[in-house]
């Protein structure tokens, strides 16, 4: 009797074929996230010199050199965001993975995501004093605002610099006072309330701004001058504005992260080195018709400070605690910024 062996291997490999191809489609979403996390990098910034040290890396390229000597290529994209709570927004949206924003919106954030996103910070962009600017001659301390003013600011109730008119309010009138301008806020683009303090005859009597748009306020008209600065209200020279992301980015991208701190502290040398070619790539990034001189003068003004590692931060969070902004009180740096040995000795 004759045996006929019939193979099952082609039916067999077949449905092998199938089911690797399912599992394979399954799998794309999840291998494609992994492949482009480490490598992608979207950064959020907004208005101003204080993004100045993400300018020159965007222009020089110091994050893509960075990465390359970590074996890692980065494809690096910059958004243009206004004010904290859009920032944040963002971030916690999955639309970004660096927030640039003040260190007020970083306290919020890291307080609200904690257990969850755990967002804290990765670096300061230097030490700039934010001014408060009026251009009402009556006006020359926080105690001569009426209910008819109206302070822009980039966010209210959120931006580090509705922050920091708390934090004053505070200082002047006790606990009971810390909100008692809260109401004379409105929330406008630094640009927008530039040209409303330039202009003058509007509803707008002042600006908690930053720079260089408080410069060009005070250069511009000669009724606006300075109130009080975030240097007088915090005690000191202090990082008003920072870097932030989740721990999962930095968990997941470790020589994404490494290389970005690293081209950031690049930039800070850069800029402290040659504050000539910093303005030139101020001006060109940011197509802005900003004189020259004056970005210069702020480049080489004293009070400003180009670091990575955040100063004079712990202050604000803690009064943002008592005040009932945030529930948890930071008792350390570390408690809000992640470790990393360029930031090391921040305050």
């Amino acid at each position: 009797m004759r045996l006929t062996v019939i193979s099952h291997a082609p039916l067999l490999r077949r449905r092998l074929s199938r089911r690797v191809a399912v599992l394979l489609l399954a799998a794309l979403p999840l291998l494609s996230s992994a492949a482009q996390a480490e490598g992608t990098l979207r950064i959020a910034k907004q208005f101003g010199i204080v993004y100045l040290l993400l300018d020159v890396a965007q222009d020089q390229k110091l994050i893509e050199q960075q990465g390359k000597k970590a074996g890692v290529d980065i494809d690096v994209q910059f958004l243009q965001l206004s004010g904290g709570a859009a920032v944040n927004d963002a971030l916690l949206t999955g639309s970004i993975d660096i927030a640039g924003a003040g260190v007020g919106p970083l306290f919020t954030i890291w307080d609200r995501t904690r257990g969850r996103q755990n967002v804290r910070g990765v670096a300061s962009l230097g030490n700039f004093p934010y001014y408060l600017i009026s251009n009402n001659p009556r006006i020359k301390s926080i105690g001569d605002f009426t209910p008819k003013d109206r302070i822009a600011v980039p966010a209210t109730g959120v931006s580090v610099q509705s922050r920091f008119l708390q934090h004053a309010s505070q200082q002047r009138w006790g606990d009971k006072g810390t909100h008692q301008l809260d109401p004379l806020q409105v929330a406008l683009p630094h640009p927008d309330a530039a040209a409303a303090i330039i202009r003058g005859r509007t509803e707008i009597t002042a600006h908690f701004a930053s720079p260089p748009f408080q410069e060009q306020e005070l250069a511009r008209n000669p009724a606006a001058h300075i109130v009080t600065s975030s240097y007088d209200i915090e005690g000191g020279p202090s990082s008003a504005t920072v870097l932030y992301a989740t721990e999962t980015f930095r968990r997941d991208n470790p020589k994404t992260y490494r290389a970005f701190v690293a081209a950031l502290d690049q930039a800070a040398t850069f800029v402290t080195a040659h504050p000539e070619q910093a303005a030139d790539i101020f001006l060109r990034r940011n197509g802005s018709s900003i004189d020259r001189a004056l970005v210069l003068q702020i480049l080489k003004d004293p009070k400003v400070q180009f670091t990575v590692a955040p100063q004079n931060t712990l202050k604000l969070g803690q009064f943002m605690q008592r005040s009932g902004a945030i529930k948890q009180a930071p008792a350390k740096v570390g408690d809000y910024f992640f470790d990393d040995p360029l930031i090391a000795g921040g305050s």
